[in-house]
C-alpha cells in the first residue's frame, strides 16, 4: 500500500515496526485510519508528518495527486524526497 508521499509501505526503508510508529505502513490522506496514524506519528517523533497532516486538510489521497505537488512542504520535511529530486520533478511538470 502506498503511504501518502506516494512510496510504496513495503519498500520503505522505515517501515519496520522497530522504526515506524504506524506498524503497517501508511494510509492515504482520505482514508478514515489517517487522523489515527498521523497522531501515531507525532507522539513518537515529537512532531507531525506535514505531508499525512497536509492530505488531510486538503482531502487528498497522495501527494503527487495534488495540484501543488511538489511543494514547499516537501522541501520542509526532508523525507521521502530530497530537494535535488523535487526540483527536477518540478522541471518535468514545468513548474521551474
Amino acid at each position: 500500500m502506498p503511504g501518502v508521499c506516494g512510496l510504496a509501505c513495503e519498500v520503505c526503508g522505515f517501515q519496520t515496526k522497530e522504526v515506524c510508529p504506524l506498524g503497517d505502513g501508511c494510509v492515504a490522506g482520505t482514508d478514515p485510519r489517517a487522523p489515527e496514524k498521523l497522531e501515531a506519528f507525532t507522539k513518537a517523533f515529537g512532531g507531525p508528518c506535514l505531508l499525512l497532516e497536509c492530505a488531510i486538510n486538503k482531502g487528498v489521497n497522495y501527494c503527487t495527486q495534488c495540484d501543488e505537488f511538489p511543494c514547499e512542504l516537501h522541501y520542509k520535511q526532508g523525507f521521502p524526497y530530497s530537494a535535488k529530486l523535487l526540483d527536477m520533478i518540478k522541471g518535468m511538470l514545468g513548474k521551474t
